[in-house]
């Protein structure tokens, strides 16, 4: 029997906890908790898990710092939750690397589904060989752009850039049809599943990926205004 993968769930309140672990736990997850931003970094220094289900508004470290500080390391997948629909957080968190957010109250079966959603673009296939040094046969490329679409890996010439589960997922949409101009509700359907997001959510990512490309020296990602984005390059 496969290992169940582990959600990493923080938050404060004890209550919520316990309705989320039960949820998740019934929906074929392990769980560990963790009541505040700094027993979470201890918790995934001890063990990486497979996705950080995390609360925005925390005593001592929020979520916002807990995301910074573990995107210095990992690019593992991360929920946020949010006991308000602002804006404001919701952009920045998706710019710090998130990869969807749910604002409270919601409901426990909304959370395990995009839960499973994420996970589903995070998962490499299981018949992806071991070997270092990726065929050319599971290689997308464009120009100096190339993308290994099992390993989540992509790379400008030779310079590899780290990307989360959402921003890999992005731009492998763009890369497989050069030239086609993809609106944000076509970008929202294949990156995002069946998880509704907003135009703002779709445009947060792209900022990313352009902006740790450009520190690459590349850029990959045009506007096409009034329609969307395509690949920049020919």
């Amino acid at each position: 029997m496969a290992e169940r993968p582990t959600v990493l769930v923080v938050d404060d309140d004890p209550h919520l906890r316990e309705i989320v672990r039960f949820a998740l736990e019934q929906g074929g997850f392990h769980v560990d908790e963790a009541a505040d931003g700094r027993a979470a970094l201890a918790r995934v220094e001890r063990a990486v898990p497979a996705l950080i289900v995390l609360d925005i508004m925390m005593p001592e470290l929020d979520g916002l710092a807990v995301c910074r500080e573990v995107r210095r390391k990992h690019e593992l997948p991360i929920v946020f939750l949010s006991s308000r629909d602002d804006e404001v957080d919701r952009i920045l968190g998706l710019e710090l690397g998130g990869d969807d957010y749910l604002t409270k109250p919601f409901s426990p079966r909304e959370l395990v589904a995009r839960v499973k959603a994420v996970l589903r673009r995070a998962r490499p296939s299981p018949t992806a060989p071991p070997e270092p040094g990726p065929p050319a046969s599971r290689m997308q490329e464009r120009g100096p752009l190339r993308m290994d679409a099992e390993r989540w890996r992509a790379w400008w010439s030779e310079r590899e850039v780290v990307l989360t589960v959402t921003e890999f997922q992005l731009l492998a949409t763009l890369l497989r049809v050069p030239g086609k101009v993809f609106t944000r509700d076509e970008l929202m359907t294949r990156v995002y599943d069946d998880v509704v997001v907003s135009d703002r959510t779709i445009d947060s990512h792209v900022r990313r990926v352009r902006q740790k490309f450009a520190v690459a020296g590349g850029e990959v990602i045009e506007t096409v205004h009034g329609l969307g984005y395509r690949l920049a390059l020919p």
